[in-house]
């Protein structure tokens, strides 16, 4: 019998539950033998063994997972081969996320702060009640709310599941009429979402992972998807091993285990790319190897505002600058050519330090249009001082050659946060958006949003101005000019670039003299700064839903309960709003009642039912924005103001678990709800919007074409945006190129990895990667302690130069995940001008030997 890959990881997946379910699989997440820090080993053959489904709570794969539980602990988490993201694949962290429940320091009861000269240090939290923390955060953020509530913020974050970022965006906008409101997703993601927003009109990638299947060329733009999205790497890899014909081209500042893989490495100097992308597209213009009826069918061109400078000062986005940055004109085709002229493959080299060959090499590739190529890419792109522009210039090559919307042949934005799409980007936790698509500053926008929300017409135009993006919010905090922060699901006192903003420098503490409440699972360094830390139950410790990078919405449920008295998020919220909104009223009505009363009893201070009730009714609330013949206020607005809201349908709340989750749009065709795998294809079994794809209707037909529906005039837009140089650039005072990012065995800030034993000891130290012939000159060694000096502050690390990155000289790399460490006191807090979102890959600094 024919053994499929695919029936051979379910078979295996099936195995190693059986295993773990008859106690032959060690404790926690299937180690072998040694149980996590603070984990007792569940004893074999005890107890019944439950079985849930999930998803994993690290990376943006969202790879499904099954949960098996035994008297109250979890004992094993294996591959889910029904899930349609991963199919049965984990990597190392997912082997082993069982354990990072059970870390022995969890946090189980909340924790207030009398002294605040403690803050910063170790201790000064004392044990409280839930009753004292909760009256103290709720009577803080009401002062501040009252008094001026442009001095009130939350920090939320893509690791905070659907239905809770859904209730915290309403709160704030709806509740607080605030949009001082903002994810970590603006660290990672914001230059995708508003390239995708630019260029198309709409959110996300058209595609899916099985376009990784599909593909003949595969082409990362600084992505180091071997560490940072190891399950999706595995597929690279094993279509490469599949056919020997496949390439992978690996264009980066630095070589990574990603690079390992590729046939040709293009190695550019930091900030480069835009000009080698620009020569790319000027070279497939100038020689007609664009595909001409796609750009005549399909295309319009736009130019962007130019020498824009960079957002070094806090002022930088209300001057006159930075109120340009987004405007674009219309142009020609010829007008477009012409601008890209200069870009030769001799210039590109120039700026680039890549030899043209290899510049033109990859042009012809794109220009071959009987391979399919998918470009994928992740921080090198987004993390950049022009990081929505170098988004639009991958776009460009792409739209160009007609390279969209077709399975294995289009470009991928990697989502780098498990829910940094489903929360961050679809439900609205960004100062600038509503859920969909949706934005405050759009009055057709704010109008549907209040038909959904019950609010009275005219309500929301209280928040049509943006609130305070990331870095904004954080450098107002510095300056004494925000009251309260509300952190939920993240650890900003280690991931913000710029830490000595308001951390201070050496051994002189920072003063924050805000109010802050942090829900957290773990003691950070982000709760030395608290005045009230709220104990979190953790991840399958209640029911919860993530949204991934190949907008796969799937939920996770409930497996055990949580410790000691730590609670559910979405609970402490209702329990702050309804003391916050005690006495307000919306519309003549009681405020609460109005946008919480479905779900929660505030007298009982309980929800109206079970973990999977109280999520499907919140669900299908939200589910009414991009659904909106489900409320007859809300589709006469979407059909008069043109909003096209049904474009990113979403099923019934119970299909995401009988199905092991769906990719959106999902659509009820004959009384069936299907996924759609790739979005634009306007195949013959669409309705309208999309191909449903292969998993319904067998091998993909394009014969109907595309229908970029949510674009201008069905016409997505190529925008030109220039080379420029990066904010900063080495001198000699600051040689050095600093990049930072992310490496497989930790978790951003290795709150929840750093707790498993296994993964602690693979990678126990963050090291910085260093050139040997730099070591040379500067005369240190592996194993030396250095001290890393930029413009923004300094931190001490020790030198490795056999590392797992091989930086070119006058580049080094380094992990931020150790908080011993504190690489981010270091990095600069510079962003794109567009998308406000951080350059974390381009700080110069000093290094001496200390």
């Amino acid at each position: 019998m024919e053994l499929t890959r695919r029936k051979f990881v379910k078979t295996t997946a099936v195995a190693l539950a059986s295993a773990a379910a008859a106690g032959t699989m060690a404790t926690m997440a299937g180690c072998a033998g040694e149980p996590a820090k603070g984990g007792a080993q569940a004893p074999a053959g005890q107890g019944d063994v439950t079985r849930t489904v999930g998803v994993c709570r690290f990376c943006g794969c969202g790879c499904g997972v099954i949960v098996e539980a035994r008297d109250g602990r979890l004992v094993s988490v294996t591959g889910d081969p029904e899930n349609g993201s991963n199919r049965g694949l984990n990597c190392v962290k997912g082997y082993y996320l069982a354990s990072a429940l059970y870390g022995d320091d969890r946090l189980t009861t909340p924790l207030v702060r009398d002294d605040k000269a403690t803050k910063g240090a170790p201790g000064g939290l004392r044990e409280a009640t839930w009753d004292e923390a909760l009256d103290l955060v709720a009577s803080k953020l009401r002062e501040t709310w009252k008094a001026d509530k442009s001095r009130l913020a939350f920090w939320g974050s893509g690791q905070q599941p659907i239905v809770e970022g859904y209730c915290t965006a309403k709160f704030w906008k709806a509740g607080l009429l605030s949009n001082n409101i903002d994810p970590n997703a603006r660290l990672c993601m914001a230059s995708a979402v508003v390239g995708f927003m630019n260029v198309f009109q709409t959110d996300e990638p058209a595609g899916c992972y099985a376009d990784i299947d599909e593909a003949d060329v595969f082409v990362t733009w600084g992505a180091n998807m071997a560490e940072a999205h190891p399950m999706l790497y595995s597929r690279l890899t094993a279509r490469k091993l599949a056919d020997d014909r496949v390439r992978h081209y690996d264009l980066t500042t630095l070589r990574t285990r990603t690079s390992a893989s590729a046939d040709k490495v293009l190695m550019f100097k930091p900030g480069a790319d835009i000009a080698i992308a620009n020569a790319i597209a000027s070279y497939l213009v100038e020689n007609n190897l664009y595909d001409k009826a796609f750009v005549a069918d399909h295309l319009q061109f736009k130019q962007g505002t130019e020498n824009i400078g960079n957002a070094f000062e806090d002022g930088y986005d209300a001057s006159e600058t930075g109120q340009s940055v987004d405007a674009v004109t219309s142009i020609t085709f010829e007008e477009y050519a012409a601008r890209l002229a200069p870009y030769t493959l001799e210039y590109a080299e120039e700026v680039s330090g890549v030899p043209a060959a290899d510049i033109q090499e990859l042009a012809e590739v794109f220009a071959d249009k009987s391979r399919k190529v998918l470009s994928l890419w992740t921080m090198g792109v987004n993390q950049h001082n022009r990081g929505t522009w170098m988004n639009h210039c991958i776009y460009n090559i792409h739209l160009l050659t007609g390279r969209y919307a077709r399975p294995g042949d289009g470009a991928f934005s990697l989502t780098g946060q498990p829910t940094a799409c489903g929360t961050a980007r679809e439900v609205g936790t960004f100062s600038h958006r509503l859920p969909a698509d949706l934005l405050v500053a759009q009055e057709p926008h704010r109008r549907y949003t209040e038909a959904i929300w019950s609010l009275p017409e005219g309500y929301l135009d209280a928040i049509a101005k943006p609130g305070f993006h990331t870095v904004k919010m954080f450098r107002e905090l510095s300056k004494g000019n925000i009251d309260f922060l509300w952190s939920a699901h993240n650890n900003w006192a280690v991931s913000l670039p710029n830490l000595t903003r308001f951390l201070g420098r050496g051994d002189k503490r920072g003063v924050i003299d805000a109010f802050i409440c942090v829900s957290e699972v773990y003691p950070t360094l982000s709760t030395q700064y608290a005045d009230v830390v709220l104990p979190a139950a953790m991840w399958v410790e209640r029911e919860g839903q993530f949204g991934n990078g190949e907008r796969r919405t799937a939920v996770f449920e409930k497996a055990v309960d949580p410790p000691g008295d730590a609670r559910w998020d979405l609970w402490m919220l209702m329990e702050v709003a309804k003391r916050v909104l005690a006495g307000e009223q919306i519309g003549g009505k009681d405020a609460f009642d109005v946008l919480f009363g479905a779900w929660y009893d505030p007298e009982a201070g309980a929800f109206r039912g079970t973990d999977r009730e109280v999520s499907r009714a919140i669900w299908e609330e939200y589910r009414t924005f991009s659904n909106p013949a489900l409320n007859e206020a809300a589709a006469a607005i979407n059909e008069s103001a043109g909003l096209k809201m049904e474009a990113k349908q979403l099923a019934p709340y119970d299909l995401y678990i009988d199905n092991h989750g769906l990719t959106w749009p999902v659509r009820e065709v004959d009384g069936e709800w299907l996924p759609t795998l790739w979005r634009f294809c306007d195949g013959p079994q669409a309705d309208g919007f999309d191909e449903q794809g292969v998993e319904r209707y067998g091998e993909h037909d394009r014969a109907g074409g595309v229908s970029f529906y949510k674009s201008a005039g069905k016409r997505p837009s190529v925008v030109f945006r220039p080379w420029e140089p990066p904010a900063e650039i080495p001198d000699d005072e600051y040689p050095f190129y600093l990049c930072t990012g992310r490496l497989l065995e930790h978790w951003h800030t290795g709150s929840m990895t750093r707790r498993i034993a296994e993964l602690d000891r693979a990678l126990p130290e963050a090291l910085l990667d260093v050139n040997p012939a730099d070591c040379e000159r500067l005369g240190v060694k592996d194993g030396d302690r250095v001290r890393v000096t930029s413009r923004y502050g300094s931190c001490d690390i020790t030198v490795s130069t056999t590392g797992r990155t091989a930086p070119p000289e006058g580049i080094v790399f380094a992990p931020f995940f150790a908080e011993e460490t504190l690489i981010n006191l270091v990095v600069q807090d510079v962003y794109c001008p567009l998308s406000k979102e951080p350059d974390y890959k381009k700080t110069t600094v000093s290094i001496e030997k200390i």
